[in-house]
C-alpha cells in the first residue's frame, strides 16, 4: 500500500496531493469510496482540519476509531502531526509523511480495536463478572 500511495503522489496521470493519494492507496487495495478523493483535494499542502499533515488526516478518515493511535505514532516518528511544523523543519519531505501515513494505516486497520468488557446474560448465569480480573 505504501508503494501505491507514493506512486501516485504528485505524479502524472492522478497528480494526487498527500491526502488523496493515502486514501487512493487505501481503496485501491481495499475498496472505499472513490467519491471522497475529489473531497481530499483540498487537504494537501497543510489544509487539512486542524493544520494536520494531510497523510495522516486521510488515515484517520478511513478508521476514525483508531485516530488517536494514529497519530500518536505519526508525531513519535516525524516529531509532528502538523504539515507547517513538517514542512518547517525540512527533515521528512512529503513523500515520506506519505509513505509513513499509509504503512501506519494498513498496521492499525490490521490490529483489532479494544472494546470494552460489556455484562451478558451468559456472564451473568454463570457468574462471570467481565469487569473483575
Amino acid at each position: 500500500m505504501k508503494d501505491t500511495a507514493i506512486s501516485v503522489f504528485r505524479r502524472p496521470p492522478e497528480r494526487l496531493n498527500c491526502a488523496q493519494s493515502v486514501y487512493y492507496a487505501w481503496i485501491k487495495s481495499n475498496g472505499g469510496d472513490a467519491a471522497k478523493l475529489g473531497e481530499l483535494k483540498s487537504c494537501g499542502g497543510g489544509r487539512a482540519p486542524g493544520g494536520l499533515c494531510g497523510a495522516i488526516y486521510a488515515a484517520c478518515l478511513v478508521v476514525p476509531e483508531k485516530e488517536q493511535p494514529l497519530q500518536a505514532d505519526f508525531e513519535s516518528r516525524l516529531g509532528s502531526k502538523y504539515c507547517a511544523e513538517l514542512r518547517a523543519d525540512k527533515k521528512h519531505p512529503c513523500e515520506a509523511c506519505v509513505a509513513l501515513a499509509a504503512e501506519l494505516l494498513l498496521a492499525q486497520a490490521r490490529s483489532p480495536v479494544a472494546t470494552p468488557a460489556f455484562r451478558t446474560a451468559q456472564n451473568e448465569t454463570s457468574g462471570v463478572n467481565p469487569n473483575e480480573p
